[in-house]
């Protein structure tokens, strides 16, 4: 075995499904949790501005820094215990913090993270939230806590990991611009199992919420994909009826799918984020085991009320996106085909025309060749004549004569002459 070669990503690759370890947490404790990302081309952004980002965090705290090139890091800030992850479009920042305030959801809670440090931050909030979490004593002292924490008509609330604990959110922005979520877990539930559910509340939201931004690129090109349809629908008609020139219909047609195939490039990787995000989602909260509260909607029937319908919309925009470039490049293949044909018509035409002249022409030709075999005989009877005038006076002949004996002689080998000249042309 120690001959055998190892495959150079083996080892990076085991440990990428260890990479990200879940926090731990007893109650009571809280936790705040930011997502940054940039506004354009998130995707492609600087990655060494978010981990510099990071390093002057903990340079603040005095904290050691994690390797370079790093995606996540986690770390005893003293104050708090700070989980730092990089992911694709985002970057998430969570501070951990043992006990709770006095004031639940206080905003003051949010100044873990220094104000001059986050308006460096290389991009925006994306989302942002504060975690709460409580020991659970009754059911009826954790609902009179929820009604008074959160919003009633969108509260959500459910028993996760088989009774472990209570988890509850409304998915609203309070008045700081924060998320609101509470948990109570059990007696016997542990830090890790408490810093898991952590983890999954903080993946569903900002999930959610990267999600929605299909919804609002869909919602966008609404407008615009309506405007093309009527058009593109328009110059189909025109095309059925031939009641516009081909070439110009065929000039709005590929204008047309020029505009929606950019459209489509544009809005690709927003759309297919978008479906895997959405796919998160509902994993994430499908993991979480959710059985009914008091009465409450569970977060999966939030999801199924408010979120799905969004992400439904998404898919209808990308599948009409799509329709609508298939089907201006099936009308401009059709166009093209009719101009092809018209144009072959026009050629055609053309030929038969060319093929008339070419008649003309040679019987135009054929009669010129005639009048040429009467100059050429004139002058070379013109010639003879005088070549034989001499012999033709000692033998008697008048000069007539001679040229009338000279003329078809000459006629018949001048047009010999020519037609032999013009067959060896052939």
């Amino acid at each position: 075995m120690s001959e055998l070669q190892d495959h150079p990503q083996r080892y990076a690759l085991a440990n990428e499904l260890h990479a990200r370890p879940f926090p731990s947490l007893a109650a009571p404790a809280h936790a705040v949790y930011l997502a940054v990302k940039r506004p354009e081309d998130a995707a492609g952004r600087d990655r060494d501005a978010d981990l510099a980002h990071l390093l002057d965090l903990l340079d603040r705290f005095g904290a050691q820094h994690p390797k370079p090139g790093a995606t996540h890091y986690f770390a005893d800030l003293g104050p708090f215990r700070l989980k730092w992850e990089q992911h694709t479009e985002f970057v998430t920042y969570t501070a951990i913090v043992d006990g709770v305030e006095g004031r639940p959801f206080d905003k003051a809670a949010f100044s873990v993270f220094p104000d001059d440090w986050l308006a460096q931050a290389p991009g925006a909030r994306i989302t942002s939230g504060f975690l709460r979490f409580e020991p659970f004593t009754t059911a009826e002292e954790v609902v009179a806590k929820l009604s008074d924490w959160f919003v009633g008509d969108s509260l959500a609330a459910s028993e996760i990991l088989d009774g472990a604990a209570v988890m509850a959110g409304d998915f609203r922005i309070d008045s700081a611009g924060h998320m609101r979520f509470a948990v109570f877990p059990r007696p016997d539930t542990g830090p890790a199992r408490c810093g898991r559910i952590l983890q999954r509340i903080c993946e569903i939201e900002t999930y959610k919420t990267m999600s929605m931004l299909g919804f609002a690129r869909a919602r966008e090109l609404s407008p615009r994909l309506g405007e093309l349809d009527n058009r593109l629908n328009a110059l189909m008609k025109e095309t059925t009826a031939q009641s516009a020139p081909a070439e110009h219909t065929l000039g709005g047609l590929l204008q047309i799918t020029a505009e929606l195939e950019q459209l489509l490039s544009q809005s690709a990787f927003r759309f297919s984020a978008t479906d895997a995000y959405s796919t998160l989602v509902l994993d994430r909260i499908r993991v979480l085991r959710e059985e009914r509260f008091e009465n409450r909607q569970t977060f999966h029937e939030f999801m199924a009320r408010r979120f799905d319908p969004a992400m439904r919309t998404v898919r209808s925009a990308e599948a009409r996106l799509r329709s609508m470039a298939e089907r201006a490049a099936r009308a401009g293949e059709l166009l093209r085909t009719r101009v092809d044909v018209e144009r072959s018509a026009q050629n055609q035409k053309l030929l038969e025309s060319m093929d008339r002249r070419a008649d003309l022409q040679l019987r135009l030709q054929e009669t010129v060749e005639g009048l040429s075999v009467v100059a050429i005989s004139y002058y070379a009877v013109s010639l003879a004549a005088y070549l034989l005038y001499p012999a033709a006076s000692v033998a008697g002949v008048s000069k007539g004569w001679l040229t009338a004996l000279l003329v078809p002689v000459v006629v018949g080998l001048v047009f010999v002459l020519v037609r032999r000249v013009r067959k060896r042309l052939k």
